[in-house]
């Protein structure tokens, strides 16, 4: 039997902890309205002379969400221009709450490339409070999933090599080529380059995922993100909660994914690199099914981790999952 009190506490204990980091940020929402509007206002009058010269020198200024998609652009862009990324690896791109400097880094951007589907409404904030920068949305045209029991989509679509090729890396390609017709050539020859690297990426991954028996394939995580991978590869897909922005842990959440391990004899679960572990060590703890590892669903690992790009990101997840899942 689940223990329901010692749950109980711990959600408890995490929500205090949360609501403390809440208070935080609120904190620092507020400093934000304050500065934007100086922010911006003064990088006008600045901007209005140099912008020119500055781009001419240095070519676009391009802002990205998140990390997995700005080390899509780097990989079309190459050395033509520079790309930053607004949530900090490690966060949770669909909680973040923006700083004083993502309004600056917006205003002063000629593009912004967000995920959409979801991901990002907090990127609303910053837009009603600077200029006219424009956004675009590398999911465009793309089919989706929804969570479970709901008609909202799911934003984890790069987790599918074969969306990455078909959408994301087009509609940044038909973007950059758009803003910078002169850069046509570049970013066609870097994009055909990376697609034949992606390619090659779904061909492994489909040879590695093979090594997984069939009643050992669902992927169980706190957020349940490998919609998309699983819906590619052949897996089922669970999580605790839908989504981080929906992110609950509730008792009654937790008992069915111990019961459905038991059930399932599933032989591996999993912990994401953004989402606080503690909850599915409880997991772990309650039905003596091993963590196998960490897995990168919402953002690449730091440099030197052996996942800092979308490609290494994913082989290693594959590796993992095969070597929690395998024979």
């Amino acid at each position: 039997m689940i223990n329901v009190q010692k749950i109980l506490k711990f959600i408890n204990i995490i929500k205090k902890e949360r609501i403390i980091l809440w208070r935080k940020k609120v904190c620092v929402i507020v400093l934000s309205v304050i500065c934007v509007t100086s922010l911006v206002l003064y990088g006008c009058g600045e901007n209005t002379q140099q912008s020119s010269e500055t781009e001419s020198e240095e070519g676009l200024n391009i802002i990205t969400t998140i990390s997995i998609i700005a080390d899509f652009v780097e990989n079309i862009i190459g050395d033509r221009s520079s790309v930053t990324y607004l949530v900090p690896i490690g966060e949770e791109p669909e909680e973040y709450e923006p700083v004083p400097s993502d309004f600056r880094k917006i205003a002063d951007a000629d593009i912004v490339f967000a995920n959409g589907v979801n991901l990002e409404e907090w990127l609303e904030k910053i837009m009603r409070n600077v200029g006219d920068t424009e956004v675009v949305y590398v999911t465009k045209g793309a089919p989706t999933l929804t969570l479970v029991d709901t008609d909202i989509e799911d934003p984890h679509l790069w987790l599918d090599v074969r969306y990455v090729i078909d959408y994301y890396v087009k509609n940044i390609v038909d973007t950059l080529i758009t803003i910078d017709p002169e850069g046509e050539s570049i970013y066609r020859q870097n994009s055909k380059a990376y697609t034949d690297e992606l390619i090659a990426l779904e061909e492994w991954i489909v040879k590695k995922l093979s090594e997984v028996p069939q009643e050992n394939r669902i992927i169980i995580i706190s957020e349940n993100a490998c919609k998309y991978l699983g819906d590619a590869y052949g897996f089922e897909a669970e999580g605790i909660w839908e989504l981080n922005a929906h992110e609950e842990g509730t008792p009654q959440q937790i008992s069915r994914i111990v019961d459905l391990v038991k059930e399932r004899k599933i032989p591996a679960v999993f912990v994401e690199t953004t989402v606080d572990e503690r909850y599915m060590q409880m997991i772990s703890n309650e039905t003596g099914v091993a963590i196998a590892g960490t897995l990168y669903t919402d953002a690449v690992g730091v440099k030197g981790s052996g996942a800092d790009t979308y490609i290494k990101m994913m082989r290693h997840n594959i590796k993992v999952i095969v070597s929690g899942l395998g024979e």
